[in-house]
């Protein structure tokens, strides 16, 4: 566990985010005139999160859980920028690395290899640094066969495995992974544990997960969301529980 008196790297103050779904389509201008002078919106207000306030101390891994549509990668995409909270505010001390979405960064066109490189520049790494690294990268993916072939004919897991073994080498304070280790077979899963466990005091980790194994084998805190909302904070095995009872 971290110590408590360790600084907060991210700090979430009042969180709250909303998406308009259309319940209607107006059929050209004429239409849409008439709705909005009638006072029809045709659309709902679908509130995802609901005054969201938590902290994040330095080196500290945080797990965050939530049954689907809870709002968690609604959370993720905020803190990485994605999206634009309608209030609250966030304050980040620090470069975060998100890992959010598979194939963000990636050009199906192109061969592994130059996909490496490419996303290796996205990150602030020169050619000589990823000349250096790539090796590693690649036996890490597990992907040394296929890297002179072209993205698009990769399966989503090998995808996963080549974007994650890039995101690791990032120069980030802050990873952001979400579902990571949902992807890919038990070798590669392990070897996600194994580079887990070898983090150091000065990485901050936050992962969003559905596996409770994998909470309680490695957060310091956990956070469950529930509609909107946070339910329980704090020990990773009184979550998981709390987790387990939603269902």
């Amino acid at each position: 566990m971290k110590k408590d008196s360790a600084e907060d790297i991210i700090i979430v103050d009042h969180l709250s985010k909303s998406f308009k779904l259309p319940t209607e389509r107006s059929w050209g201008l004429k239409q849409a005139i008439f709705n909005r002078l009638k006072g029809i919106k045709g659309y709902t207000k679908q509130e995802v999160l609901k005054d969201i306030s938590f902290n994040v101390k330095k080196g500290e891994f945080l797990g965050i859980v939530g049954r689907n549509g809870s709002g968690k990668s609604t959370l993720l995409k905020i803190l990485a920028q994605i999206y634009v909270p309608d209030s609250g505010n966030i304050t980040i001390k620090g470069s975060l690395v998100p890992f959010i979405e598979l194939g963000v960064g990636f050009n199906p066109e192109l061969t592994g290899r130059e996909n490496v490189y490419m996303n290796g520049a996205m990150l602030g790494f020169s050619n000589e640094e990823m000349d250096k690294m790539f090796i590693d990268i690649v036996e890490f993916a597990e992907l040394a066969p296929f890297m002179d072939q072209k993205l698009k004919n990769y399966s989503s897991g090998m995808q996963v495995r080549l974007a994650f073994s890039i995101a690791i080498r990032a120069r980030g304070d802050i990873l952001i992974l979400d579902e990571i280790l949902a992807v890919g077979d038990a070798a590669f899963q392990e070897k996600c544990n194994q580079y887990f466990a070898s983090l150091n005091k000065n990485q901050t980790v936050i992962l969003v997960t559905h596996s409770m194994e994998n909470v309680r084998k490695f957060c310091d805190r956990a956070i469950l969301i529930d509609q909107g909302k946070i339910i329980k904070e704090g020990d990773p095995e009184i979550v998981a529980d709390a987790y387990l009872k939603l269902f």
